[in-house]
């Protein structure tokens, strides 16, 4: 699994390391959608916060400052933003088809951090997986793939 979010976020990093984030950075696009995703269902867990956290912090190789910088700009531009796509948009154009369902499998880590999943965020992460092109079958695979990797036996309607 490591391997596999390392290689997506390393190719939105691609350009070279910054010090600060512009606003059309892709990583605040990961990060808004991930808060967006956490927000769903009203309660934002510590296990989400802290998988978001995590994700970051090894696949973009950022610690303290910069990590809470980006984690601040990408809850700002989520709290900010009418819609999903604003940020599906910009990432449909940074990333290819692959990278996008990575990118879906990804938001079900978040979703799956505390074990659970609720009608809410099955609906954000369908509405973010239709922006993103993302198919339904790809989409339903990677929550089941996503499963797996919490380490859950089962999910109601997987």
């Amino acid at each position: 699994m490591l391997e596999r979010l390392q290689s997506f976020f390393q190719t939105l990093t691609q350009g070279g390391e910054r010090k600060a984030f512009a606003p059309d950075d892709p990583r605040i696009a990961v990060a808004a959608l991930c808060f967006q995703v956490m927000e769903a269902d009203g309660l934002v867990h510590k296990a989400e916060r802290d998988k978001l956290r995590q994700l970051l912090r090894e696949q973009y190789g950022l610690e303290g400052g910069q990590l809470e910088e980006l984690l601040d700009a990408g809850q700002k531009a989520e709290s900010e933003a009418v819609d999903y796509y604003r940020f599906t948009s910009d990432l449909k154009r940074h990333l290819n088809e692959a990278e996008r369902q990575q990118l879906v499998g990804i938001l079900w880590d978040i979703v799956y951090a505390d074990g659970d999943r609720s009608e809410m965020e099955d609906h954000v992460i369908w509405r973010i997986a239709d922006l993103l092109g993302v198919s339904g079958r790809d989409r339903v695979n990677e929550r089941r793939d996503a499963v797996t990797r919490a380490g859950l036996e089962t999910d109601s309607d997987a």
